[in-house]
């Protein structure tokens, strides 16, 4: 393991945002794997203790997702960082985004009953935030 990925991963909010991304994956390789074995994540944020106790439970599939997903998570140039859905750099390879990106679309909606209501709420209002901004910035700079 990397000491920068460590340091990295040291910062609260990028912590949270892997876990939500470890628990949003849990969630859709339940749901849409159902057949595939499934095993404890292991990977670089699991051994800094990222997911908390219990490592996420997914497929050889989606921990690939998730090790990349950490990866990607550490080392984004943004600062603060947007949701990736929001943000004009895009430093997942396309097939990992569009993969992502069924990802959330699955496990967005279910994550409330998991216990996600607050953040999902807060995503649409931050989504919404980010989108008026671009707007308001792409018609100044019509104008302009």
């Amino acid at each position: 393991m990397q000491d920068r990925f460590a340091e990295k991963m040291s910062d609260p909010k990028a912590r949270a945002d892997t876990r939500l991304l470890g628990d949003f994956t849990g969630i859709y390789c339940r749901g849409k794997h159902r057949g595939a074995v499934r095993a404890p994540l292991a990977s670089d944020g699991v051994v800094l203790g990222v997911y908390g106790r219990r490592a996420p439970v997914v497929c050889e599939e989606c921990a690939e997702l998730l090790v990349y997903a950490e990866q990607r998570r550490a080392f984004c140039p943004k600062d603060p960082k947007p949701f990736c859905s929001n943000c004009d750099t895009h430093c997942y390879k396309p097939a990992m985004r569009e993969y992502m990106r069924d990802v959330m679309r699955y496990a967005g909606p279910r994550s409330m009953f998991h216990g996600y209501a607050v953040q999902g709420v807060r995503h649409l209002i931050e989504s919404r935030n980010a989108r008026k901004a671009a707007g308001a910035q792409s018609a100044a700079e019509h104008e302009g």
